[in-house]
């Protein structure tokens, strides 16, 4: 697998066949990355599945939270890695020794770790590096695709109020915008 560019097809058949993702790394607060991550995806319909050493036997988004992925009491299709480069091999290796083994592993914006890679492909799970399945999810489904992410421009600028309620897009000037 060429892991500089994925196609669409090969994202989109991962998220559109796993159910229980496992995230190593989440945070308990509610402004990490790996917090707006979890939540995107459990409102998706994913069974999301916590594991943080810090905060096992805790709750967050009201799912208990375990300290290591062997520790999980079910299968697990998907291991979405929200750790530092160097922290991925343990974790990979963790996850092969699964019974059932998950089906693919992740890693999140920023984290790719060929090594890790290749003991998964070897161990027959598929893997993808340095992506956000929040993002994918959302580039792949249209979601978000007018916010920016397809053209591959991100901003942390805030979007503009629209007015009360649910933002919509427009074509045209707004009524504010009449002199």
């Amino acid at each position: 697998m060429n892991h500089d560019a994925y196609p669409d097809s090969y994202i989109r058949g991962i998220l559109n066949t796993v159910k229980t993702i496992a995230m190593v790394g989440i945070s308990p607060k509610d402004n990490r990355p790996s917090y707006f991550a979890f939540k995107y995806l459990m409102e998706r319909g994913y069974r999301m599945i916590p594991v943080n050493p810090g905060q096992a036997g805790k709750t967050i988004l009201g799912q208990k939270v375990y300290a290591r992925l062997s520790d999980i009491p079910e299968p697990v299709d998907m291991v979405d890695i929200f750790r530092a480069t160097e922290h991925v091999p343990p974790v990979v290796k963790e996850a092969i020794a699964l019974q059932p083994k998950p089906n693919v592993i992740w890693m999140q914006l920023m984290v790719r770790n060929d090594e890790a890679a290749k003991l998964a492909e070897d161990a027959g799970l598929k893997v993808v590096m340095n992506r956000c399945p929040k993002i994918e999810y959302g580039r792949l489904s249209s979601v978000i695709s007018w916010m920016g992410v397809n053209s591959r421009t991100l901003s942390s600028k805030r979007a503009q109020n629209l007015g009360s309620g649910v933002q919509r897009m427009r074509l045209g000037p707004s009524e504010n915008d009449k002199p």
